[in-house]
C-alpha cells in the first residue's frame, strides 16, 4: 500500500520550500497532460518548474509520488471548493444540481487536471491498485451526504442506497467529462449537461417524481 509515511527520513531533514513544492506539482500537471505520465522524465518536470533535477527528489520519491501528491492536493482543493458551494443551501435538490454544475465547470476550467485524472491516473497500475484513495472518497461522499439528507427530510426515496447513487451520479458526470476531453465536438454545453444529468437522478430519487421544488437559499 502506498503511504505518505513511506517518504524517506532523509528527505524530512532537509528544509523544503512550499513555493518549490507548488512549482513542481504545477509543472508535473502540465507535463503529464502534454506528454503522458509514462513518457514524462523527471528532468522535464524539473525544467518546467525551473529547479535542478536533484531538487525533485528532496520533495518526492519518484514520479508515482508526484502523481499521487498532485492528485491529493488538486482534488483536495476541488473538494473544499465544492463543499463551500454546497453550504450555500440546505435543499438537496438544489445541491444535486450545484454538484453537477460545479463539477463539469471545474473540468472545463482545469483541462490539464481533467486529462491527468481521466487518462494518466487510470493508466498507473501502482496508483489504481495500491493507493488508498481517501481524498476521492471524501469527494464522492459529498453526494452521499446530499442523498442521505434528502432521505431524512422526506424528499428522496428511502429505498435507494446513497452509496449507489454517489457512484452512478459521479459516473454520469465523469463520462461527460471524458467526452469533452476526447472529442472536438461542441455539443452538450456544460450548463445543459449539468441540468439534464442532475434532473434524471433527481427524478429517480424524489418521493413524488415530477414535483421538483427548490427551497429558497438561506
Amino acid at each position: 500500500m502506498l503511504q505518505k509515511e513511506s517518504l524517506s527520513k532523509d528527505r524530512k531533514k532537509v528544509p523544503r520550500s512550499p513555493d518549490k513544492h507548488t512549482r513542481i506539482i504545477n509543472a508535473a500537471l502540465k507535463v503529464f497532460a502534454e506528454k503522458g505520465f509514462y513518457n514524462t522524465r523527471i528532468s522535464e518536470i524539473a525544467k518546467e518548474a525551473n529547479v535542478a533535477d536533484g531538487t525533485i527528489y528532496l520533495y518526492f520519491k519518484n514520479k508515482d509520488d508526484i502523481l499521487i501528491s498532485l492528485f491529493e492536493e488538486k482534488i483536495g482543493n476541488v473538494c473544499k471548493a465544492m463543499q463551500e458551494e454546497l453550504n450555500k443551501t440546505e435543499d438537496p435538490v438544489a445541491r444535486m444540481r450545484i454538484f453537477a454544475h460545479n463539477h463539469l465547470n471545474m473540468i472545463l476550467r482545469n483541462r490539464n487536471l481533467a486529462e491527468v485524472i481521466q487518462v494518466e491516473l487510470r493508466q498507473s497500475t501502482k496508483f489504481m491498485r495500491q493507493y488508498v484513495n481517501t481524498i476521492f472518497k471524501e469527494y464522492l461522499n459529498l453526494v452521499k451526504t446530499i442523498v442521505r439528507d434528502g432521505q431524512n427530510m422526506g424528499i428522496f426515496r428511502q429505498d435507494v442506497p446513497p452509496g449507489i447513487i454517489k457512484r452512478s451520479f459521479f459516473g454520469a458526470l465523469d463520462e461527460m467529462a471524458r467526452y469533452w476531453i476526447f472529442s472536438t465536438s461542441k455539443k452538450y454545453p456544460p450548463e445543459d449537461s449539468a441540468k439534464h444529468i442532475s434532473d434524471i437522478f433527481i427524478q429517480g430519487l424524489l418521493v413524488h417524481p415530477g414535483k421538483i421544488r427548490e427551497k429558497s437559499k438561506k
